[in-house]
């Protein structure tokens, strides 16, 4: 996950962000004057959105983190197969070197 200059993580922040909207919508809610039913079915009604919007918040984090782990790993199985290779050709090189100081 990205970070920021002060070393907070995205997800961080939006949960930052989205727990400060709700405790405004909520302060500002209980503040105005309505009836404590109305009041309570639009703290429900934020709490919801909230929730949902929370659970799309982490479904793309954790796509983002799959994507992050697939691309890892073809990388590093990428170089695996670099440096299995220059291993082989170094053996191959060190046989043959041999190979030619035996028949001098």
């Amino acid at each position: 996950m990205a970070v920021n200059q002060s070393g907070a993580s995205a997800g961080s922040v939006a949960l930052a962000f989205l727990s400060g909207a709700l405790l405004g919508a909520v302060t500002a809610i209980m503040l105005a004057p309505q009836p404590g039913r109305d009041s309570r079915e639009r703290i429900t009604g934020y709490a919801r959105r909230t929730s949902e919007d929370l659970r799309d918040i982490k479904e793309r984090a954790t796509d983002a983190v799959e994507d992050v782990v697939g691309r890892g790993r073809e990388l590093v199985e990428e170089i695996s197969c670099a440096v299995r290779e220059a291993l082989d050709a170094g053996r191959d090189a060190m046989r043959r070197e041999r190979e030619m100081k035996s028949l001098d």
